[in-house]
């Protein structure tokens, strides 16, 4: 049976279209369907600007994003992720990508000025990605995935993006910013999620 997917997705973040695209590719391919015909485009080639967020979890965020998209005859799926560390209570959280009001480097050096003078063993987080995926006839897939590890004190890695450079993944003995992007594609918390995604959808028998 020939599936033909064709999503758009709600980000116009470079760095997560392309993570989002590789890890569906590689799990819809184990998935058991038989031939996955594919096509991903973003919110801005449908001239779709920045969705607001004003959920206060990553589900009611996610759900957003993804229904911003629907009734143009894609799958629409949208990530929301972020870190939650716990000496923090769970912060940044929902708000990773806007914790510091600036880019990504003012969020890592807000988050170690936070994390100062906490011990190594109490240094533990965990990023979180929801995606939340709605199809043309109105059904919703929304799954969850986690990967936990610990904030180092100084950036380490040239790779990734966000907080990568702090996120040290003890399995592999790397940051996610140390990681190839095969490595990270297969242990991170936005694979986990799309990993339960395809599960879900293999069992759907969607054509589209």
């Amino acid at each position: 049976m020939i599936i033909l997917l064709n999503f758009v997705i709600a980000t116009h973040n470079k760095n997560k279209v392309g993570e989002i695209e590789s890890i569906l590719r590689r799990t819809l391919d184990a998935s058991g369907n038989d031939e996955s015909c594919f096509s991903v485009i973003t919110a801005g080639q449908l001239g779709i600007g920045e969705i607001e967020e004003t959920g206060s979890t990553f589900e009611e965020n996610a759900r957003i994003k993804a229904c911003a998209l629907t009734g143009r005859g894609y799958i629409a799926i949208a990530d929301d992720s972020g870190l939650e560390v716990d000496a923090l209570g769970g912060a940044p959280g929902v708000h990773s990508a806007r914790y510091s009001g600036g880019d990504s480097s003012e969020n890592n050096r807000k988050l170690l000025r936070e994390l100062d003078g906490v011990p190594d063993k109490d240094r533990t987080a965990r990023f979180v990605s929801v995606i939340c995926c709605i199809f043309p006839d109105g059904r919703e897939l929304i799954c969850r995935g986690e990967c936990t590890g610990t904030i180092l004190r100084e950036a380490t890695g040239t790779g990734g993006f966000g907080y990568d450079p702090l996120f040290y993944y003890e399995p592999l003995k790397k940051t996610f910013a140390e990681m190839s992007s095969e490595e990270k594609n297969r242990v991170s918390h936005r694979a986990r999620a799309l990993e339960n995604f395809s599960d879900s959808f293999a069992k759907m028998n969607f054509i589209y």
